[in-house]
């Protein structure tokens, strides 16, 4: 049997990486994505949870970043409408901070620089007239409503790498590269426990990790330098503020900001910091002075005091930003640039990605395989990604409640929030392994609070499922519901699952 030869090997399983082998796929290349553990294991499940503008960048003169950023926010909801979503926001007016017309100048900017079409407008609110002031003290009498978009972060990337998948690409998780080395015009790539694996081309799409591989890697032409800056965010959530249906964003006397957001029908997500990180890259948590630091942002705008004693779950990220010699992390810009580097022949590239946030990833990985198409032709060639919906996308960018409704027609066993859930999760998808299911016992063993059999086993064929983690955390948000007994029965199942599909 002759060898395979990839033409490109992915390596990172975030939302660059993801991204990355999902266009390179669409185009006709033979891809392979290699992840060390789950996808989405690190930053690209750590995020805030926003496709958006990312209006402060405006003060610091990013208006390229901001402006791709907005076009690409319509762009994204219209491929994936089951899992992001239209979201207002309300900015309380903080005297002292911002003077208003500075604010009303950035949102009629944000408004009106990144091709805005769908999402409505901003306005200005009187808070004592209007809903969104009753969580408010009463100190806030004046506030700005603005749109962008919500995202399930972690799904995000699953649902790219279904789709580079579904294109002819090897996903491969649990998959830790080890060593990489340059030979005779194309890259010997050392998997842990496994055989190497051989590619005429490699994305370091690694995030924080990208110069930790490039340490690892024989035959590397030029130093890339110390070229990122590791900012660690954290972010807590707490029992529900607020029943408003808008988010809120808040700004601090020090200059940072920071955004209260619905989360998962019963709790408030509120964060982020930004501090420079220093150290490991496993098991990043939020420090209990970042906590108490998000808490006392927060009890200055609401009503209901919030302390550390109300988190209910924290969590912490680290992005890798370029390192633009800014004096503080937060002032650290969130755009991103490549390093590309081949041998003498000017064969076996690495690309080397360096920044970027959420929002721009499609384009990001739209401009990656661009940059790889003069040693890969088939890469060359119009961009295809922002024309094609994830799986389970493909209904209208207003189509969740007709959807929906369908669903639950067709299965009115489920309950309301059940079927919402799903929607929100699966999209068209769900009605995949809903099958021919005609009662909950048809759907199999009930783990708790809406998880049955049926679905997991889907998450474990379909979606790289491989613990109760990955399905609690990353592929839903059930781990904020589940006790450690119902944690622990997942467990059981996931891993006997799993060794009956290795035999």
């Amino acid at each position: 049997m002759s060898e395979t030869i990839y033409d490109l090997a992915v390596i990172g399983g975030g939302i660059n990486g993801a991204g990355i082998a999902r266009d390179a796929a669409g185009r006709g290349a033979k891809v392979i994505l290699l992840e060390r553990g789950d996808l989405a294991r690190g930053t690209s499940s750590a995020s805030t949870k926003l496709i958006h503008g990312g209006l402060r960048y405006l003060e610091h003169y990013e208006f390229a970043l901001v402006r791709e950023s907005l076009i690409e926010r319509e762009r994204l909801w219209a491929i994936a409408p089951h899992i992001i979503w239209p979201l207002r926001f309300v900015l309380p007016h903080q005297k002292g901070i911002r003077p208003a017309w500075l604010v009303r100048l950035g949102l009629f900017l944000y408004d009106h620089i990144g091709g805005r079409k769908h999402l409505p407008a901003t306005r200005t609110l009187n808070l004592r007239n209007e809903p969104a002031g009753e969580p408010l003290k009463p100190e806030f009498v004046k506030a700005f409503e603005y749109s962008d978009c919500w995202v399930d972060d972690a799904r995000l990337v699953v649902l790219n790498a279904m789709d580079a998948a579904e294109r002819g690409a090897d996903i491969r998780t649990r998959a830790e590269v080890t060593h990489l080395e340059r030979r005779e015009g194309l890259w010997d790539i050392e998997v842990a426990g496994q055989l190497s694996i051989r590619a005429k081309a490699v994305a370091n799409a690694a995030g924080p990790a990208v110069l930790d591989l490039l340490a690892r890697t024989t035959g590397h032409q030029r130093d890339a330098g110390e070229r990122i800056r590791l900012v660690r965010g954290s972010h807590i959530v707490v029992r529900k503020l607020f029943d408003t249906p808008q988010a809120y964003f808040c700004q601090n006397p020090d200059g940072r900001i920071f955004f209260a957001i619905p989360y998962e029908d019963d709790f408030t997500l509120i964060g982020t910091t930004d501090a420079d990180h220093k150290g490991p890259l496993d098991h990043i948590t939020a420090t209990p002075e970042e906590i108490a630091y998000i808490c006392k942002s927060a009890a200055a705008y609401f009503k209901q005091r919030i302390t550390p004693s109300d988190v209910i779950y924290s969590y912490a990220g680290v992005r890798p930003l370029v390192d633009d010699g800014s004096g503080k992390p937060e002032t650290a810009s969130r755009g991103y640039h490549f390093d590309v580097d081949s041998d003498a022949d000017n064969h076996a590239p690495i690309l080397s990605v360096f920044g970027g946030k959420i929002t721009t990833y499609r384009h990001l990985a739209e401009n990656a395989v661009g940059k790889l198409s003069p040693q890969l032709p088939m890469l060359g060639g119009p961009g295809w990604t922002s024309g094609k919906p994830l799986p389970g996308g493909d209904f209208a960018m207003d189509g969740a409640g007709a959807l929906a409704k369908n669903i639950e027609a067709q299965y009115p066993f489920l309950p309301e929030s059940l079927g919402k859930r799903l929607v929100r999760c699966y999209g068209t998808r769900a009605k995949i392994w809903l099958g021919a299911a005609s009662s909950l016992a048809d759907l199999g063993q009930d783990f708790g609070h809406g998880l049955y059999a049926s679905e997991v086993n889907y998450l474990i064929a379909r979606e790289w499922a491989r613990s109760a983690e990955d399905i609690l955390w990353r592929r839903s948000k059930l781990g904020l519901r589940f006790s450690p007994d119902q944690v622990a029965m997942l467990e059981i199942y996931v891993s006997m699952k799993v060794a009956n599909e290795s035999v």
